[in-house]
């Protein structure tokens, strides 16, 4: 059977070089999650933060800066920065923090510089917050992953904070009155998770963090289309 015989205008042609596709199978993740931790005081923030920092990797936690005064055991450029209020005041007037907030009389906020740089860098950051500035940080970044983490029940938490035995009655007071209004808050936020048992709790952070870190965000400006529209 004679060979089908080839035209002119395709002989010594070359084929077309194969597309590069390297645009459609990298990694859409180019920054790292801002994850906020907050809820009531006393339901035991630190300590599941801290368990989940030795738990995952790339993983780090923002150092808040507070006017309050340093417990015992609180090591300051670890736990908190501490500093009086006029050197708070200045700093809010310099724009330094993402967020702050006051709480029983004394304040706390985030300095933004630092947490930005990181989560630019591809690294998420844990914020460990007081729901007020949590609220801006829902305001300000609609990106950030928002967890509360609730007590087994309001009796555990009276519990807790009493054990503590580092308030004076006043205070003590004022914080469970707090912890009832932002419990009531629970609904603004990503995950509840409930700190009865440690363990689980970090469990269930553990997984969401993994699960954020999975998700694919911004879906029209991630699309192969629209990084055709930025490439032509």
């Amino acid at each position: 059977m004679a060979g089908k015989s080839v035209g002119p205008e395709l002989m010594g042609k070359k084929s077309a070089p194969a597309k590069d596709d390297s645009d459609i199978i990298r990694p859409l993740r180019k920054h790292g999650n801002l994850i906020v931790i907050t809820g009531p005081s006393g339901v035991g923030k630190g300590t599941v933060v801290q368990r989940l920092l030795d738990t995952v990797p790339k993983l780090t936690r923002s150092v808040s800066v507070t006017t309050r005064a340093r417990r015992p055991s609180e090591i300051s450029g670890v736990d908190y920065f501490f500093h009086t209020q006029a050197e708070f005041d200045q700093m809010v007037a310099d724009g330094m923090f993402m967020e702050f907030a006051e709480f029983a009389g004394n304040n706390y906020g985030t300095p933004s510089s630092w947490v930005m740089q990181e989560v630019k860098a591809g690294r998420d950051v844990i914020l460990e917050i007081e729901v007020q500035g949590a609220k801006q940080i829902k305001e300000k970044f609609p990106s950030a992953v928002l967890i509360f983490l609730s007590p087994p029940s309001f009796e555990a938490l009276r519990s807790r904070l009493k054990g503590r035995a580092t308030e004076e009655p006043i205070k003590m007071a004022l914080r469970l009155r707090k912890a009832r209004q932002e419990m009531r808050e629970r609904w603004l936020f990503h995950y509840e998770v409930i700190n009865d048992k440690v363990d689980e709790a970090v469990k269930n952070l553990t997984n969401i963090v993994y699960a954020e870190r999975c998700r694919i965000r911004d879906n029209e400006a991630n699309s192969p289309k629209n990084e055709h529209n930025k490439n032509s």
